[in-house]
């Protein structure tokens, strides 16, 4: 005979069928898609790429590892979207910039350079992305890149005057070396207050925007 406080059949499947109040509260996905996303945020800025993987991004939400897989199919998903927005925030940061008023385009250059040198000094989490994508070589990382480098080439279009290039040089190359140089400088301000004999203060970018000027020389006037 069954115990009087034994439920029977029925009434464990009743126990385990969500109740009325849960059923009535869905779980808000956009609240938590952007709570997962701006972890990975957090996670990067104190640990780097190295700190963030699904365990990590899972207790820094207050989420089940679960929701990431099935939001976003993993931590790729999530640092995909989290691009996504650093990619908006650069294209808003270099908008910020000032009108070019070059007359030629040494002048264009160093604009552009100084311009994408104060956006990258004014976006730690881009640089962290930099980074990442300069220690390692993935399809994910390379999306990535590729993403940011056409975010820089609008930017560079909707702002290059009517000049023609400079004749007689490598002006790609040239863009190539400059572009290292200044992404390099803003990666290492990240982690030290000098390079290479330069204190990188106000008077040390003072100093490194007056270079650029001179290595700029190479371009007709």
């Amino acid at each position: 005979m069954m115990a009087a406080d034994t439920p029977t059949r029925a009434q464990a499947a009743r126990l385990r069928e969500p109740s009325d109040s849960a059923k009535s509260r869905p779980r808000d996905r956009a609240a938590t898609e952007a709570a997962i996303v701006a972890a990975a945020e957090q996670l990067l800025l104190r640990d780097g790429w190295s700190g963030l993987n699904v365990n990590t991004l899972a207790v820094q939400a207050g989420i089940d590892r679960k929701l990431i897989y099935r939001y976003f199919e993993g931590v790729e998903g999530v640092v995909e979207r989290l691009a996504g927005r650093l990619d908006l925030w650069l294209g808003e940061t270099l908008a910020a910039q000032p009108p070019i008023e070059a007359t030629s385009y040494r002048e264009f250059a160093r604009e552009m350079l100084t311009g994408y040198l104060r956006a990258l000094r004014a976006s730690p989490l881009i640089l962290r992305l930099v980074a990442w994508e300069l220690s390692e070589d993935t399809p994910l990382l390379r999306r990535l890149e590729t993403a940011r480098s056409a975010v820089l080439q609008r930017w560079t279009a909707s702002r290059r005057p009517n000049l023609p290039l400079p004749e007689g040089v490598d002006v790609v190359a040239l863009n190539v070396v400059f572009l290292a140089a200044v992404q390099h400088l803003a990666l290492a301000a990240t982690t030290r207050d000098r390079f290479a004999g330069v204190t990188l203060d106000d008077a040390g970018w003072a100093r490194i925007e007056a270079a650029i000027d001179r290595m700029l020389m190479a371009y007709p006037a």
